[in-house]
């Protein structure tokens, strides 16, 4: 029998497999057009690029949440107790339009877990793919990286400031924009709405814009500077986090045809790289 202090067995998460299904309906498309600004889409037309991302989320009770506001370790996917969960990355395949007024699936399977040591402390790093579906068909395929890090002093700085590129814009980040993303993802990690707790426990300088709400909104930029190209695959790393109030650029450059290179800063340098493969 393993010792009660003995790190958990992983390789048990390894494989397991998690369904859901939502709807796309108009209450919400309308709430997440209104949080980025732009125009609700009809049913029938297609889920904006990333939108997908304020669906399937699991109402889980206020009593089965963690200190940090994140669903209690231990259940998809594996624990990780005392440790700060962010979303460090990931890579989405855009097959077919995920179209709104409709049901969607998604299936989820932890695909890797890797024990690593950071020059920070020990981080562990947990993939996870999705399959999302329609009407029988799979419209695409995302593997999600999500990392659990020992809580140390946030990395805020991360060298020069990005290059000017082919097109950019300044986002002006507000605690109305990051409390209408979390309220639109049902997503209560706290340090995206929590001055006291993001400042005092955790020990960022302020309120911590998404991850994934920079990346769609990175992505975005891409597709109004190039409205006829057709984005295939997308993906993204967080480099450092950003913080409110100061503003931050997304911009990129296109590399080789048929591939951009993307970025989103400031002045403190790059916080997230991306690359757009697209035709």
């Amino acid at each position: 029998m393993p010792a009660a202090d003995s790190p958990p067995d992983y390789a048990a998460w390894l494989g397991r497999t998690e369904d859901a299904e939502d709807y796309f309906g108009q209450h919400l498309i309308k709430r997440i057009a209104a949080t980025f600004g732009e125009p609700a889409p009809a049913d029938g037309e297609p889920l904006p690029l990333l939108w997908h991302w304020c669906f399937f989320q699991d109402p889980v009770p206020e009593a089965q949440l963690g200190s940090d506001g994140h669903p209690a370790r231990g259940g998809f996917l594996p624990p990780a107790d005392n440790r700060n969960r962010m979303w460090a990355g990931g890579r989405v395949e855009f097959i077919a339009p995920l179209k709104v007024g409709a049901a969607a699936q998604r299936r989820s399977t932890v695909l890797r877990i890797d024990e690593k040591q950071g020059r920070t402390g020990a981080l562990l790093f947990v993939t996870v793919r999705h399959d999302y579906s329609q009407h029988g068909e799979l419209c695409m395929r995302e593997e999600q990286d999500i990392v659990y890090r020992e809580p140390n002093p946030p990395k805020l700085s991360s060298g020069e400031p990005p290059a000017a590129g082919g097109w950019g814009e300044t986002i002006e980040p507000t605690p109305t924009l990051l409390f209408r993303y979390s309220a639109v993802t049902f997503n209560g990690h706290r340090i995206h709405y929590d001055y006291p707790y993001v400042t005092g426990t955790e020990g960022y300088p302020g309120l911590v814009v998404h991850g994934p709400l920079i990346a769609t909104l990175n992505l975005h930029a891409f597709c109004r500077a190039h409205p006829a190209r057709r984005v295939r695959r997308f993906g993204f790393r967080g480099v450092r986090p950003l913080t409110l109030p100061t503003p931050f650029r997304v911009g990129g450059q296109l590399a080789e045809p048929g591939t951009a290179q993307l970025w989103a800063g400031n002045d403190q340098g790059v916080a997230q790289s991306a690359e757009v493969t697209f035709d």
